[in-house]
C-alpha cells in the first residue's frame, strides 16, 4: 500500500484553538499517511494554510442546522457532507477528545470508517456526575452514557496520552482492551536549548499554563512564599490567562510574593520566558469535578530547553520526567514539599545544569514529535490493515 491511498481524517469540532498546536504539529509529522483536518467551525487561531483543510457546515439553511442537530444524536449526517468526504478516499476517522468523538461518530458510520478517539484529559477525568448535572451545558448531561454506548461499538478504539490518563478511562467505564497509550511528542527543532548558562539566569520559576482551578498555580504562589523567605532574589513568572487570573493576582499580593503576570503569550514569547528561567513548574491538581492534567505538553517544551522541571501534573509526573535527572515529581497540593524542591535546586547552580543537559537528550530520544508519530502511524496501520477489531 502506498501512501497515496493512505488518508485519515482528523476530526476536531473547532479548527482550531491556539492551546491545540500539538495536533497540527502531529498531522505535519505524518509521512507515510496523508490527512485531512475535518471540523465544523474554523476559528482562525492558528494558521491552517499548510494542512489539506474541510470544513462541515451545517450552518446554510435552517433544514441543514436541524438536520445535523438531530443527526448528532441518532448517529448520521447530511448526505451532501458524507458524499463531499467520502471523495476523498480515507480509510480512518481519527478524533482528538472524547466529547468531539460523538460528532465525528456519524460521519465514521456513513463512510464506514472505523473510528480512532485520542482522550486527553478533561473528556475522561471530570466526574460523570458533573457532566450528568448539566454543568457542561444541556446537551452534554448525556454525553458519559453516549461515550459508553460509543466505547462498544467494534470499530471504535482509543488512545490515551499517558498511562495514567487510560487508567482513568477504564475508571471511567471504557473496556480496558480498547484503550492504548500515545504520547504526542513536541517539535525538539523548536525546543531546544538556549539563553544565558543556568548560572547567570536570575532565580526565577516560571509556570506557563490556563489560570484555572486544575493548573493548580495558587499552589505555586503558597510555595514561592516560603521559598522568597529563603532566596529574596527569587522570582515567580505566571504566564496564561483564565478566569482565575485575578484571584491568583491577589493572592501573590497578599501573601507578599513578587509575581509577575505576563498573560497569554505566544509560543515564540513562551520560549523566550524559558530561555530566561533556571526551573519550570506546573503543579497541576486534580480539580473538584475530577478534572486533571491528561500528561502536560509544556513540560517536554522545558526541557527540551533546557529548564528542568517541578511538576505535580497526572501523567506528566509519573511519565514526562526522568525523576531526579531531568526533573523531580511531588504529591499535588504538597506546598511544603513543593517549597523544599525549588530552594534546594535554586542554590544549587551544578544541579540544574546537569539536569538541563539531560533534560534536553531525554525528549530527543523519547518524545520527539517524528518518532512519537511514527509509532501512531503503526497504530493506524494496525486497525485498517490488521485483523478486524
Amino acid at each position: 500500500m502506498t501512501p497515496a491511498n493512505k488518508t485519515v481524517l482528523v476530526y476536531r469540532n473547532e479548527l482550531l484553538p491556539i492551546s491545540e498546536t500539538f495536533i497540527k504539529e502531529q498531522i505535519l509529522a505524518l509521512k507515510d499517511w496523508r490527512a485531512v483536518l475535518v471540523g465544523r467551525r474554523l476559528l482562525h487561531q492558528l494558521t491552517l494554510d499548510d494542512l489539506d483543510v474541510r470544513v462541515v457546515d451545517p450552518q446554510r439553511t435552517i433544514a441543514d442546522r436541524l438536520f445535523w442537530k438531530v443527526g448528532k444524536l441518532v448517529g448520521i449526517m447530511p448526505p451532501a457532507a458524507a458524499r463531499a468526504l467520502r471523495s476523498e478516499g480515507a480509510r480512518l476517522v481519527h478524533a482528538h477528545f472524547a466529547t468531539d468523538a460523538l460528532d465525528a461518530w456519524p460521519i465514521a458510520r456513513a463512510l464506514g470508517l472505523p473510528l480512532l478517539v485520542t482522550l486527553h484529559g478533561y473528556d475522561v477525568n471530570t466526574h460523570r456526575e458533573w457532566w450528568e448535572a448539566g454543568n457542561g451545558g444541556a446537551r452534554m448531561r448525556l454525553y458519559p452514557r453516549r461515550l459508553l454506548r460509543l466505547a462498544i461499538q467494534p470499530q471504535v478504539r482509543f488512545l490515551a496520552v499517558s498511562e495514567a490518563l487510560r487508567q482513568r478511562a477504564i475508571e471511567f467505564g471504557i473496556p480496558a482492551n480498547k484503550i492504548d497509550v500515545s504520547h504526542i511528542g513536541i517539535d525538539t527543532s523548536r525546543f531546544v536549548p538556549g539563553g544565558l548558562p543556568m548560572a547567570q539566569r536570575p532565580p526565577r520559576v516560571l509556570f506557563v499554563g490556563r489560570l484555572v482551578e486544575k493548573k493548580g498555580c495558587r499552589y505555586l504562589i503558597d510555595a514561592m512564599a516560603k521559598v522568597q523567605r529563603e532566596i529574596p532574589t527569587a522570582e515567580l513568572v505566571v504566564v496564561g490567562d483564565g478566569p482565575l487570573r485575578q484571584e491568583l493576582n491577589t493572592l501573590a499580593w497578599t501573601s507578599g510574593v513578587r509575581a509577575t503576570f505576563r498573560g497569554a503569550l505566544s509560543s515564540t514569547e513562551v520560549k523566550r520566558e524559558l530561555d530566561g528561567s533556571r526551573i519550570f513548574c506546573l503543579p497541576s491538581i486534580t480539580a473538584s469535578n475530577g478534572d486533571a492534567e491528561g500528561f502536560g505538553l509544556v513540560l517536554l517544551e522545558a526541557q527540551a530547553s533546557g529548564v528542568p522541571v517541578v511538576t505535580s501534573a497526572l501523567g506528566g509526573a509519573t511519565e514526562g520526567i526522568r525523576e531526579g535527572v531531568t526533573g523531580f515529581s511531588f504529591a499535588e497540593k504538597n506546598v511544603e514539599a513543593l517549597a523544599r524542591i525549588l530552594i534546594g535546586l535554586l542554590n544549587d547552580d551544578n544541579i540544574l545544569a546537569q539536569m538541563a543537559e539531560c533534560g534536553a537528550a531525554y525528549v530527543a530520544t523519547e518524545f520527539d514529535v517524528v518518532r512519537c508519530t511514527t509509532r501512531l502511524e503503526l497504530q493506524y496501520d494496525a486497525i485498517c490493515c490488521g485483523p478486524a477489531l
